[in-house]
Parts: structure tokens; sequence; C-alpha cells
């Protein structure tokens, strides 16, 4: 069971256990999206918002495979550029699928800040969105700057306030279905002027960023005991568990409150607080907060530590490798995820860029999902988890169908992302050459 027991001594140290990892792909898993993106899904899918998160939920089950297969193949080797350089060969590939991780963290920080100044916010102070959104992003670089143990204490305490936000209103909901103040039938309603399946497949796009986060539980491998027994049952209990609270979730919620009604809204979830009546939408207002800060501090961190990283192997410009001397951060680079997230925020348009999120992370998923299947000749000397040869198959698939549902203006953003990093390769590799023959001259 040779990289799958216990830890080495110049390895990592293997302490995270089956319970510690569960939890750290739940907390991930139910994140802030879902806080502003219920009623964008409300808006396209009318009230089979619950039937656009069992989707959602069915078609990341189909991608958890796969990383379920590689993470526990080769528990020292966590990402999915490196299961991309494996099996393609290809350090342009590679490099591509790292940016994709690390452009989708910095939008998403972006539309998380958007989230974080709307109608949550404004319940108790009315000010301009976008420049509150700019003043929230700085806010949560200094946080990020001031250390990573610092940042985790506050994300754990974080957590546990945004799951049992997403508890609390499912909670209520269900109350005021019981005292006969809810119409089910509003979970039944169909959109207004279009397909319903394709109205829920659109819809299921929106969802289907309230279950990416998944997928950085990869670079836990080395880190976690008998890992190709413990990973996949975390991973896909997490994914199940959040599908479960998503799905009911999805249900109350247009039960309880008109789908119209949380369309036209930037905090959804306050609706069917306010309905309820038992709890001060106020105190309700806050948790949302918390849970949207939580996920923009942990994207930050995230996008700003794979910026740092790819500069260490020269995969990006230098300096993102400089760290701040007294608080061994990557100053650099938080600095520029964050002004790239300024500019983002500033399109004002929350919607817009959780979709271009998507997109960029479903290249990262054809990559992987294709790669599990090229990787098959590549034989290890441990046990480890193996997907049914028609899941990747069927995750290709999936993520095809999801391509196929994005707007012409996401491709765009998606396109002009790609394009800066592309040029960003070039320009490395060109720099890399010359240092190469500047040497050997010497």
């Amino acid at each position: 069971m040779s990289g799958t027991g216990t830890s080495s001594p110049t390895g990592l140290r293997r302490a995270v256990t089956g319970p510690l990892l569960f939890l750290f792909i739940l907390g991930d898993v139910l994140g802030a999206g879902v806080y502003a993106l219920i009623g964008e899904m409300a808006g396209d899918a009318g009230g089979l918002v619950w039937l656009s998160f069992g989707v959602a939920l069915g078609l990341a089950l189909l991608t958890a495979f796969s990383y379920a297969e590689l993470v526990t193949k080769y528990p020292r080797a966590g990402g999915s550029a490196v299961y991309a350089e494996k099996a393609y060969r290809s350090p342009l590939v590679a490099f591509l699928v790292g940016y994709c991780m690390l452009a989708a963290g910095v939008v998403s920080a972006a539309g998380l800040s958007l989230a974080f100044t709307g109608e949550y916010l404004t319940a108790f102070l009315p000010v301009p969105q976008v420049p509150a959104a700019i003043v929230f992003l700085l806010v949560v670089a200094l946080v990020n700057a001031w250390g990573i143990k610092e940042s985790l204490r506050a994300n754990v305490v974080m957590t546990v306030v945004e799951a049992a936000g997403l508890v609390l209103v499912t909670v209520l909901g269900a109350w005021v279905i019981g005292r006969g103040d809810a119409d089910l039938g509003g979970a039944f309603t169909p959109p207004e002027g279009s397909s319903v399946w394709l109205a829920v497949l659109g819809s299921a796009l929106v969802a289907f960023y309230s279950f990416v986060g998944f997928e950085t539980s990869a670079n836990l491998a080395e880190e976690i005991r008998d890992v190709s027994r413990v990973y996949p049952r975390a991973l896909f209990g997490s994914l199940a568990t959040a599908g479960a609270v998503y799905v009911v979730l999805g249900f109350v919620a247009p039960a309880v409150v008109a789908p119209a009604e949380l369309a036209a809204s930037s905090g959804p979830l306050l609706e069917v607080v306010r309905v309820a009546g038992a709890v001060p939408p106020e105190l309700f207002a806050v948790i949302a907060l918390v849970a949207i800060a939580n996920g923009a501090l942990l994207t930050m961190i995230m996008a700003s530590r794979l910026a740092y990283g790819m500069a260490r192997q020269g995969l990006l410009p230098a300096p993102l490798g400089r760290v701040l001397p007294r608080r061994r951060t990557p100053g650099v680079a938080i600095l520029v995820t964050t002004a790239l997230a300024v500019v983002l925020a500033a399109t004002n348009e929350l919607i817009d860029l959780a979709s271009t999120v998507v997109l960029l992370l479903l290249f990262v998923f054809l990559s992987t999902n294709v790669a599990v299947l090229v990787l098959r000749r590549d034989t290890v000397a441990h046990d480890h988890f193996r997907a049914p040869s028609v899941m990747p198959v069927l995750a290709v698939l999936s993520c095809l169908l999801l391509l196929t549902q994005q707007e012409l203006r996401h491709w765009a953003l998606a396109g002009v992302l790609l394009a800066v990093g592309v040029g960003l390769h070039l320009v490395m590799r060109r720099l890399a050459r010359s240092s190469s023959t500047s040497a050997s001259a010497a």
C-alpha cells in the first residue's frame, strides 16, 4: 500500500482523518453562492429550483468519480494540473488547467463581493454596491495577508455559521409550510415562455456553481490517512449531504416565496426569513454576510497560494512568489489577485461572474475526466479506487452539455482570461529560454 499509509520522514504528515476530510469538503461545497444565486435560479427555472439542484448534484458526482480515482491512484500528486501533465505530456495544457483554476478563483471572489454588498448588506447600511464590493475585497485581502493560521481559524467559525444559516432557513420554511401559509404549488411552478427541461438545465448550470469546491480536496492527498479508503467515502458523502440540503432548500424557498419574488431579490433567502417572521431578518442577514465573507476568504486564500506556487515553479512572473517578511504570506500574489478581482467586481454582474467560474472549471473537469481514461494504462503498486469506465465518459458528456448552455458573453470573458494565460505562458517560456541560453554562454 505504498503512498497510502503513514507519514514518511520527508513527506507531509498524514493527519487528516475521514471525519476531518468530510467536514473540509462539506464546508467547501456548502458555500456562499446559494445565499445569492437561488434567486437567479428561480428566474430561470421558476419553482423547479429543487430539480435544478438535483441535476447539478448528479453532474458533480460524475466528475467526483474521476477525482476519487486520480487522488487515490496518485496520493502524492495533487491537483488537476498534475494529472494533466501526466496524461498529456504538454506543459501548455498543464499550465492552462492550473491557470483556469486560478482565474476561476479570482472571478468567484469578485462575484461573492457583489453578493456580499447586495440586500444582505443594505438591510443595515444603504451603500452603493460596487464601491462597497471593492472595500470588501480589500478587507478580505488584509485578513489573507495577516496569516494563514489566523485565516483558517476565522474559516472554522464562519463555516459553522454558514451551515447553521442554511439549516435555519430550511427549518423556517418548513414551519411556514406547516402552519399553512405556503403555496406548495410554487415549488412545481414551471418557468414561463421556455421549455421546462431547457430552463432546468440552464438553472442547473448556475446550481453547479454551488457544488464546485470539492476538487480542491485533491491538494490534501499527501495528508490523508489511508487515502484509498477514506477519500472516496468522504468525497461522495459530503457531496450527497450538501446535495440533500440544497434540494430541500430549493423546494422550500419557492413554496414560501413566489419564484418571481425570489428572482427579483439579491438576498432571496432573506425573503423566506421575512415571511416566517420568527427570526429578525437582520440576524439572518448577518449570517448570510458571514457565509459570503467566508467563501470569499477561502477563495482568495486558494487563488493567492496557487499564483504563488505557479510563480515558484517559473510558470508565472517571479515577483508573485515573494512573501511578506514578517507575516510570511504571499503578499504580491494577494495584491495582484485582489486587484484583478476588483476590476471584475466593477462589472456589477453577479450571474455573469458565477457562470464564467463554471465555464472555466468545466475546462478543468474536462481535462481531469479525460485524464482518467488516458492514465488507465499507467499502473501503480497500491490498491486504489477505480471508477466504472462509463463514469468518466458520462462526465465528459455532462461537461460538454453544460458548456452548450453558456451564453456568448461568458465565453467572451473566459476567452479574454484564457488569452491572457496563453500570453503569460509564452512570455515565461521565452524568459526561461533566454535565461538558459545566457547560462550556457557563461
